[in-house]
């Protein structure tokens, strides 16, 4: 049996459309166009296509961005000034600083920096210990990402096993942490593993769901996932033969009830609930 293809695309086309009526009835009511600012630094290749397609969402959804760049040899003080200065400019209601930056960046002044009340990336510590205490005032992109796909394709999360392999603070521990809140769309029950688990195998074969992102392609292969399991891939992971995530995508197919493509499954989701933070911070700031 192959497993069903959970196609992030195609929800996020939906979940866009639906943004575009919310943004079009803010603007209507406040005569103000929810904007999202991004800071680049220097000309990695792949934050251009990140930061492109996050400005050409905005444009589908009715809102208003703009790109800051600066070049790869930036201070950390020329970054906090531009920070500043964008947290001071009432027509900016989210800041996105692209990442990774370069290493004479001290990444964590510059992202502690953005207003709470702008960070729309949902990285700022007050924010992320709203998100723990389970009083969000954003929620986390790539997870919230994850755990829309589960929830409007009608995968039960209560009560299963989620198992998270990676716990970076972009996705294994904020995800984490929204799975286990209580409600209809969490409590479930988390495991998360990394590079110190013993006998990682024995764990993922436990995971009704699994959640894979550790930047190590195809990673992950058929022996590792229970029968019937729900796969979502988070890994992108440039190859010789292209793009691929840290799933073996073409044998565990095989074996999963369920599994996202990559490219095409979480990533423009990732980008979907950016605007949607944005747009909840608009609405905050207005």
């Amino acid at each position: 049996m192959t497993a069903i293809i959970l196609d992030g695309k195609a929800l996020a086309g939906e979940l866009q459309a639906e943004l575009a009526v919310d943004v079009a009835d803010f603007i209507q009511n406040n005569g103000v166009s929810p904007c999202l600012a991004a800071v680049l630094v220097g000309d990695n290749p792949a934050s251009e296509v990140y930061v492109r397609n996050k400005r050409q969402a905005c444009e589908r959804a009715g809102m208003e961005s703009q790109l800051h760049r600066l070049p790869d040899d930036a201070t950390t003080e020329s970054l906090l000034a531009l920070v500043h200065k964008l947290n001071k400019d009432a027509a900016v209601h989210g800041i996105l600083v692209q990442l990774p930056l370069p290493p004479q960046v001290e990444a964590t002044r510059v992202l502690d920096a953005v207003h709470p009340l702008k960070d729309v990336d949902a990285f700022h510590p007050e924010n992320v210990g709203r998100i723990v205490q389970g009083r969000p005032r954003f929620l986390p992109c790539t997870p919230h990402g994850v755990q829309m796909l589960l929830v409007r394709r009608s995968v039960p999360i209560a009560g299963r096993h989620v198992v998270i392999v990676g716990r970076s603070d972009i996705v294994g521990k904020p995800l984490a942490n929204l799975l286990v809140q209580r409600g209809p769309t969490a409590d479930a029950t988390v495991t998360v593993c990394h590079s110190q688990t013993h006998d990682l195998a024995a764990l993922t074969r436990q995971a009704d769901i699994l959640v894979v992102a550790i930047g190590r392609a195809r990673f992950v292969t058929a022996e590792m996932v229970k029968p019937g399991a729900v796969v979502i891939d988070v890994g992108m992971n440039r190859t010789p033969e292209g793009l691929a995530g840290d799933v073996d995508f073409a044998a565990v197919k095989e074996v999963a009830g369920m599994i996202t493509p990559v490219p095409g499954g979480v990533g423009p989701l990732t980008v979907t609930m950016l605007l949607q933070n944005t747009l909840a911070a608009a609405r905050l700031q207005q």
